[in-house]
């Protein structure tokens, strides 16, 4: 025999049920869009730093060249992180006498879309080591004066 209506009640009814599992049925769909958006960001960082290690390995290149640059335009590729990348190193005048502009853009190979463009100067060639030199001439000629 039943006493009254709260005894009755023990449980959870299935409009209860439903709604908690409506609740956490969102939480879950949004934590994975989340912890997506996540995923995609780390992908888009990890592309944003490989060209730009490619961009200045481009420009140490030309440096290490020891040339004086010719104002030009030139492009290719290159294998990195097993992804082929392409690349475009643009050289132009400053304004300063020996002293010229590159910069690199650097997109996925066949993709017209530029991940990321570094800019570097390159000066006129000089004597292997003479900046060595000088700078040691001047730090012994500080020395001295003390």
């Amino acid at each position: 025999m039943i006493k009254n209506r709260s005894e009755r009640a023990a449980g959870f009814t299935l409009i209860e049920v439903m709604v908690a599992l409506a609740i956490a049925g969102l939480s879950l769909a949004a934590v994975a869009a989340s912890i997506s958006q996540m995923v995609d960001a780390g992908s888009a960082m990890r592309q944003r730093t490989y060209a730009s290690w490619i961009a200045q390995n481009k420009i140490a290149e030309l440096r290490l060249a020891n040339l004086v640059p010719e104002v030009s335009s030139t492009t290719g590729e290159v294998e990195y992180a097993t992804q082929q990348w392409a690349w475009r190193a643009t050289i132009s005048e400053t304004g300063v006498e020996n002293l010229f502009r590159v910069e690199v853009a650097v997109s996925i190979a066949g993709s017209d879309d530029v991940i990321r463009t570094v800019t570097g100067f390159i000066g006129e060639p000089g004597i292997p080591g003479e900046s060595n030199r000088a700078w040691t001439r001047n730090t012994q000629a500080a020395g001295e004066e003390q």
